[in-house]
């Protein structure tokens, strides 16, 4: 007897060995998860608490400066104040509604380069404060040279200068030009920290327009043979400034000859940010410039006012779950990401792998992107992926949809619930199952949770920052590979 029940213990054991290693690759290795309904709910009432995130911010910066070389603070949008709102739910609106334009201006830009519409294409139009804005034919809004940063939501702390004047600014995967408003200011918004004084800085130079990095823009203009740049967009929001080269401070480490915008005329949903940091894949952005290898970013909960980290030429975790990067020939700011399928409760969804690919025009696929809140789906692949949930979590009392949400929840009488898990699958097997928490999130603070993903017309489909938050997400440039390894943060 004794004999067999050792047999019994040694079978068992490989049997969960072999469970826990094929964990990472199996599709059916995580049916359900838990949502904790009360955690989610106290975080929505911290974030609307009286208690100083400015003081918060200030300690966590002093606590980083001791960070790796190439390391420096990663910060949520809520840690440089809080909100002016009354109520989380209208919190939650103001966001959703810079989301969307966040995520306009990102499909209208792809549009725009695959239609290959060029600045001698476009027509002037009034903004009504005396700058023109430019307009492609047949578009409704301003073009955007860039992508829209109303719906930044995390922040690093660089230095800007020689000696560094610091600043916020936002981190955009979205973008390549980084900039930081300037004085004098023709018309500037208000910020966090002073403007940033050219005069002050003895490494400020001016490009000419002959440089090739002028050149590089998508919208520049020569006046008296000085670059001078344009940064519209799909919100309204705007920067126009001269095209310079300065000196950027990330962790004690200074990166010179770096190519930014210096705006003395800027406008929009910046939010206390002095600037933008363009963290995107074309040849202007930080990381082009810095010859960066690879960098990695772990999104800390947006409603919390603890920091994080963004690195430079860090390696990936070993463990952490690899999708092949791609890059769309026709526009080379975006990352787009090898998914080949999704699940929900271990039951991968009958999409097909086409829905995630890049076409020979270069439509479609998707890209893994910081600014955009709330990932978007294909109409058809976000059907798919919503009936399996509904179908899932027909124990839970649904609501009524809220703004871009059509599926809601009513967990006001619960402290916990079990969801179906909702994974991305990548090749050779491998799988990322989300937490509950980074896919059904809290609207408002009386118990109104709704599936965290939402459809678009575009071909064009985006994984957002709600999908990323506690997870690192590393961009090893040089092997063209995005590595995700959850709780990081």
């Amino acid at each position: 007897m004794g004999f067999l029940s050792y047999i019994f213990l040694l079978f068992a054991f490989f049997c969960c060995t072999f469970q826990l290693a094929h964990s990472r690759s199996s599709p059916l290795s995580s049916k359900m998860t838990v949502l904790d309904v009360a955690a989610s709910i106290q975080t929505t009432l911290n974030a609307l608490s009286s208690e100083s995130h400015t003081q918060a911010l200030s300690q966590q910066d002093r606590s980083s400066s001791a960070a790796s070389s190439l390391s420096l603070p990663l910060h949520s949008r809520i840690s440089l104040g809080k909100p002016s709102h009354s109520d989380y739910k209208s919190l939650t609106l103001a966001r959703l509604e810079r989301d969307s334009a966040r995520v306009r201006s990102l499909t209208n830009r792809l549009d725009l380069a695959l239609q290959g519409i060029a600045t001698s294409d476009l027509k002037p139009v009034d903004t009504g404060n005396g700058l023109e804005l430019e307009e492609a034919k047949g578009f409704e809004g301003p073009v955007i040279s860039g992508t829209s940063q109303g719906s930044g939501e995390y922040f690093s702390r660089v230095g800007i200068g020689k000696p560094p004047s610091p600043a916020y600014v936002v981190l955009d995967t979205g973008s390549d030009v980084s900039w930081v408003q300037c004085a004098p200011c023709a018309e500037c918004y208000q910020q966090a920290d002073p403007i940033f004084e050219p005069t002050s800085s003895d490494s400020f130079s001016p490009l000419s327009c002959e440089n090739q990095r002028c050149k590089s823009l998508d919208d520049f203009e020569c006046r008296n043979d000085t670059c001078l740049y344009e940064v519209a967009y799909g919100d309204g929001s705007y920067t126009v400034g001269d095209f310079v080269t300065e000196t950027i401070t990330i962790g004690g480490v200074s990166a010179k000859d770096i190519a930014i915008g210096c705006g003395h005329t800027n406008e929009g949903l910046f939010i206390g940010a002095s600037g933008l940091l363009g963290l995107g894949g074309g040849s202007l952005s930080f990381p082009s410039q810095l010859n960066a290898t690879s960098f990695s970013y772990c999104l800390v909960d947006r409603d919390s006012d603890s920091a994080s980290t963004l690195d430079f030429n860090s390696p990936l975790h070993p463990n952490a779950v690899t999708a092949p990067l791609r890059r769309n020939p026709e526009l080379d700011t975006f990352y787009y990401i090898g998914l080949t399928g999704l699940s929900v409760g271990g039951e991968l969804l009958p999409i097909p792998e086409s829905a995630f690919q890049i076409d020979d025009s270069g439509n479609g696929g998707i890209i893994i992107d910081s600014g955009t809140a709330v990932t978007r789906l294909q109409t058809d692949t976000y059907n798919a992926l919503r009936d399996a949930f509904v179908k899932g979590t027909k124990d839970l009392t649904s609501t009524q949809g809220v703004a871009l949400f059509d599926v809601c929840y009513d967990l006001s009488s619960k402290k916990s619930v079990e969801v179906p898990t909702v994974s991305f699958h990548f090749a050779d097997g491998k799988v990322l199952p989300l937490p509950a928490k980074n896919y059904l999130i809290p609207i408002d603070s009386e118990g109104t949770f709704c599936f965290a993903f939402a459809p678009t017309p575009s071909s064009l489909s985006i994984i957002g920052n709600v999908q990323q938050q506690g997870t690192r997400v590393g961009f090893d440039i040089a092997n063209s590979v995005v590595g995700f390894f959850p709780n990081q943060c």
